[in-house]
């Protein structure tokens, strides 16, 4: 395994930490705000806006004159695809589900992907992912949390949310080639939000944002800091990893999601929920131990941009 390897991998996991854990502090956030578009408008321009400042302080502003015609819209297609619509999709669709059963379904992004690179990234599955696959559908949805499972309306909006993000994925891989993991993310949230505060203008809600009081602020104010670490490890990492590797390192986020409702919620793990999170654990070992002995998962470094 080699050092780039090393840290997208690296990456990848710790992306799933802050993934499990938005997940959790999202449901309560748009549950205190009350409105899942405001919310989410909200807080995407909060990060939009601290992405803008890092790259004005890190002085990277003469790279985006150098991007072409073809990049800027490579971005605005993120910007669409994975800021803005599925973000209104995934947050009104959590206020009708648990956060728990949105962190599942938002799991299946590693087979979407999976999909969508195979065809359009022709990424191909080897022995060690393979096994994975198998292991991540046994422990996240068989043993997991879809046993039971009531698909209503809020579920369906979030797995749309998560076919569009995995679309998104499979724009950014081809986009990080040759554009910093710093760019993508900023344009990501920055055309997302123009999208988002649209959709809060065609609602007739504006008004709402100059109703919040401190607490709604504080519970925007904590997902917003988590969701600012999620676009800064998950594209570094994706810029690293295949788009299939990366994308199955993200699904122990429903563990992490889980620990933290045992926690703070008082929501007992039960023993499927334990074996659940062993045998995910184990396909990421599974796949980790692929990569220990291939170089096929990272990106060759003609085709990586500076982060």
């Amino acid at each position: 395994m080699n050092r780039q390897t090393y840290l997208g991998i690296s990456l990848a996991l710790g992306t799933a930490v802050i993934s499990g854990a938005s997940n959790f502090i999202a449901k309560i956030g748009v549950t205190v705000v009350n409105n899942g578009v405001v919310f989410t408008a909200l807080k995407n321009s909060l990060v939009a806006g601290a992405l803008i400042g890092i790259i004005l302080l890190l002085k990277r502003l003469p790279e985006l004159r150098k991007l072409s015609h073809k990049d800027w819209a490579k971005l605005a297609a993120i910007g669409v695809v994975g800021g803005g619509v599925p973000f209104v999709l995934f947050f009104t669709g959590l206020t009708h589900t648990t956060a728990l059963t949105a962190g599942v379904i938002h799991k299946t992004l590693f087979f979407w992907v999976a999909l969508l690179a195979a065809r359009f990234l022709k990424e191909r599955i080897g022995r060690a992912q393979t096994v994975a696959f198998f292991f991540l559908i046994g422990g996240n949805f068989v043993l997991g949390g879809l046993r039971g499972l009531t698909f209503g309306a809020g579920e369906r909006m979030i797995l749309a949310a998560t076919i569009f993000w995995a679309i998104e994925n499979v724009i950014a891989k081809r986009a990080l080639n040759n554009i910093p993991s710093l760019v993508v993310a900023g344009a990501r949230m920055t055309f997302g939000s123009v999208i988002l505060f649209a959709v809060v203008g065609l609602q007739g809600n504006f008004h709402l944002i100059g109703s919040l009081d401190a607490r709604q602020w504080l519970w925007t104010l904590i997902p917003s800091a988590l969701l600012l670490g999620y676009v800064l490890t998950w594209y570094s990492a994706l810029r690293r990893l295949s788009a299939t590797f990366a994308t199955c390192l993200l699904v122990p986020a429903t563990f992490v999601t889980g620990l933290l409702s045992q926690v703070f919620l008082d929501k007992s793990l039960t023993a499927n929920d334990l074996m659940s999170g062993a045998v995910v654990l184990a396909a990421c070992g599974v796949l980790m131990y692929g990569a220990y002995h291939s170089t096929k998962y990272a990106v060759p470094s003609s085709q990586r941009a500076d982060a």
